[in-house]
């Protein structure tokens, strides 16, 4: 997206999905997806800046805010 607002590319579209976060080389985002009804719960995704390879990253339970680490040794 231009800094004029000119250029928006949509990369997801759901019920809801939030707290992107933006991986430290820059081509990978993380966000939480809500999906609506009793079991639905926040869930982390993560999507290539193509909006390709959407995917569902596991987690043991609910989950939302994802927040990227330093590289591990």
């Amino acid at each position: 997206m231009a800094p004029d607002g000119t250029g928006e590319r949509l990369l997801t579209a759901s019920y809801i999905d939030e707290g992107p976060s933006w991986s430290p080389n820059g081509r990978v985002i993380m966000f939480f997806r809500e999906t609506p009804g009793e079991s639905g719960g926040p869930q982390i995704y993560s999507v290539d800046v193509t909006g390709r390879n959407l995917r569902q990253v596991k987690t043991a339970g609910f989950a939302s805010d994802p927040s990227w680490s330093g590289l591990l040794g």
